[in-house]
């Protein structure tokens, strides 16, 4: 089963909102909480990775900052990974 399978129906059963991103159910990481708020955690390396295949490394980055991360959309807004270098 995959990831995106596993959570859909854990939060079905425990009726729990889930906001999942189109296209991306490969670099979903897992569900998440905080105070008893519920996210679906993507790994954003990942997501630059996919969407580099279609542009520059550069534009991939702008991108995800503008259009994904910058997509607010309610408190369960999917979260993202930060990797330090």
């Amino acid at each position: 089963m995959n990831k995106r399978k596993e959570i859909e129906e854990y939060c079905i059963e425990f009726e729990i909102p889930a906001m999942f991103l189109d296209n991306y159910d490969d670099e979903i990481i897992d569900l998440i909480i905080s105070f008893d708020n519920y996210k679906i955690l993507y790994d954003t390396q990942k997501i630059i990775d996919k969407l580099s295949q279609d542009m520059t490394i550069e534009e991939a980055e702008e991108f995800f900052s503008f259009n994904i991360i910058g997509a607010y959309v309610g408190e369960n807004t999917p979260a993202f990974t930060v990797r330090l270098k």
